[in-house]
């Protein structure tokens, strides 16, 4: 389920002549509809950010909003919508994300895609610009410092010992990172995201690996693209993810639980057992994906939206796609792609035993629950050529 914040929006009438105007505060004031005429003019949007300096916003202007304006919520002479305070959904202009500090950043966190030889020299070269020239805590897994070019690189050794190290899985360093810099592909990326399941830091991505939907920044001029992100000069492109919870039977066997299930019965964070069932929590940034496994038999999954159920996937499993992993294994599997700012989710069977169904795209904020179970076939018969005698 992918929580989203929706700005409200109130109308105000103005008294007077018989061409009253309606005014939505939500933005600013740029917007006057008269009664009987056509919505016109251009939609100022809030940033889920903090607001920029109002010389950047003027800066990064654009002259045509990719969103349309707010909707007149009255309907007539008497009826309208009513106002919610629990709204879920926030739209706005993308070009109006500016990133900004609270306070100037200090720690910086340096995904490297393991095992990549070319990766070597710009991982250091980064390094030892944001230790020497940006005065910046790096941080770095431990198994990256285990490299053997690194180990013997004895120009490195003065900087690498000023490494602050953790390890996936053990150590929480959550509250500690101010930004997230990745070297490699969409996969480094994505590895990046998956360490943090609460708040995650800006992520700033450059493009040396396969694919590049996620990493927009090319690495030869590294310097100055830093410095801007660390003075809060840069745009922001957000982007949701899904929050899973997956519930298990234990069937009167010991069962292994990954990350930090110890023998004692502590359970690690995100973890929880309930009426002898193991249930654990992810927060993803492509893909949920529910499939037959190792089976050989046709799964069946039965699909529910907001406790009703749509309808019942015959096949090889489903896959429950955000739009950054519409571009994913959904867009493998036959659906569409969903820009990243259209608030949304995707489902999208997998080589689905029926000829009618089709990928479906529900809103945002909506609740799923996927049942998987087995569908047995009848054994398979061969009709023969000709007739026996």
């Amino acid at each position: 389920m992918v929580d989203m914040e929706q700005e409200r929006v109130s109308m105000s009438k103005e008294l007077g002549s018989a061409s009253a105007t309606y005014r939505c505060s939500a933005c600013h004031g740029d917007e006057d509809w008269g009664l009987g005429h056509p919505i016109r003019g251009r939609a100022k949007s809030r940033s889920l950010s903090a607001s920029p300096a109002l010389a950047s916003t003027k800066e990064f202007r654009r002259t045509r909003s990719l969103h349309g304006p707010c909707p007149v919520t009255t309907f007539g002479p008497k009826a309208c919508v009513l106002q919610n305070p629990q709204t879920i959904m926030h739209i706005q202009d993308p070009a109006s994300q500016r990133l900004t500090w609270n306070k100037s950043p200090k720690s910086v966190l340096v995904i490297k895609k393991i095992r990549d030889a070319s990766l070597l020299q710009p991982f250091k070269e980064l390094c030892m610009y944001l230790m020497e020239e940006s005065n910046m805590i790096v941080y770095v897994e431990k198994k990256v410092l285990e490299d053997p070019a690194i180990v013997s690189d004895d120009n490195f050794g003065p900087v690498k010992k000023k490494f602050c190290t953790f390890r996936e899985d053990y150590d929480d360093i959550s509250n500690q990172i101010d930004f997230i810099i990745c070297l490699g592909g969409d996969g480094t990326l994505l590895y990046a995201s998956s360490l943090f399941q609460g708040s995650v830091p800006p992520v700033m991505a450059f493009h040396l690996g396969s694919l590049g939907f996620l990493t927009p920044f090319n690495f030869e001029n590294f310097q100055s693209q830093v410095t801007q992100v660390i003075q809060g000069n840069a745009a922001v492109v957000l982007r949701s993810r899904l929050k899973v919870k997956v519930v298990k039977e234990l069937r009167g066997k010991k069962t292994a639980i990954p990350n930090g299930l110890s023998e004692n019965g502590v359970l690690a964070a995100g973890l929880d057992i309930e009426a002898g069932k193991q249930v654990m929590q992810y927060q993803v940034l492509n893909e949920v994906v529910i499939d037959r496994g190792p089976s050989s038999y046709l799964s069946n999954v039965d699909v529910f939206l907001d406790g009703h159920l749509i309808t019942t996937v015959q096949g090889d499993g489903v896959i429950v796609s955000t739009p950054t992993g519409s571009t994913a294994y959904a867009a493998a599997a036959g659906a569409s792609m969903i820009h990243p700012n259209v608030p949304a989710i995707m489902i999208t069977p997998i080589c689905p035993h029926s000829l009618s169904f089709r990928p479906i795209v529900v809103p945002a904020g909506v609740e799923l629950k996927h049942q998987h179970h087995y569908l047995l076939l009848p054994a398979p018969f061969h009709l023969c050529p000709r007739p026996c005698k």
